[in-house]
């Protein structure tokens, strides 16, 4: 009878487990947690690993330069996105910007993503939970990390520093989502 009875608070510890790591894992991610008190946004050091690919953009910059835009989503973004066609308060959106290389290969001319340049980071508050710090509005916290110090967040003001670029996308709350697939309804 206890060889039974010790199987059975066996079993049920071993599913406890695997259902807390199962929902750990489909939960939904607060972006918040990457803001300190203030605002101040960290860049997620851990997004090439645990957030979806959306999507990439071959970009010929302002000097005649190509960069390659990749964009990364938190954990159940695109999910989300395709139910309601709108960004879940706390999405983190990363877009990483890198220089490119090329060469003729047997498919044609290649070019692919070598070398980072800038990290764009930005989270969704739906509530507008920092009015004072000049990087957060139109529902986004926005931030800016260049590649000789990653670590660091350069943007002052999200207003000169960063919506310039997105003003085309402010019909889909700033972000331009044509160049990502994944959000389309299947």
């Amino acid at each position: 009878m206890s060889f039974r009875i010790s199987m059975v608070v066996l079993a049920l510890v071993i599913l406890g487990g695997y259902q807390q790591v199962k929902s750990q894992s489909h939960s939904s991610y607060n972006g918040f947690d990457l803001v300190d008190e203030t605002g101040n946004i960290r860049k997620p050091s851990d997004f090439r690993d645990r957030y979806q690919a959306l999507g990439a953009y071959s970009v010929r910059d302002l000097n005649g330069g190509e960069e390659m835009h990749h964009t990364d989503a938190s954990p159940d973004t695109a999910q989300a996105y395709r139910k309601t066609v709108k960004y879940p308060d706390g999405t983190v959106l990363v877009k990483e910007v890198f220089g490119t290389e090329h060469a003729q290969m047997t498919t044609g001319d290649a070019h692919w993503a070598s070398g980072t340049k800038v990290w764009f980071v930005m989270i969704k508050d739906e509530k507008g939970r920092y009015p004072g710090n000049p990087l957060w509005g139109d529902g986004w916290g926005w931030a800016l990390f260049k590649s000789d110090a990653p670590n660091k967040q350069v943007a002052t003001d999200y207003k000169k520093d960063c919506l310039g670029c997105h003003v085309p996308a402010q019909a889909t709350d700033w972000v331009y989502v044509q160049g990502y697939p994944v959000l389309a309804s299947k």
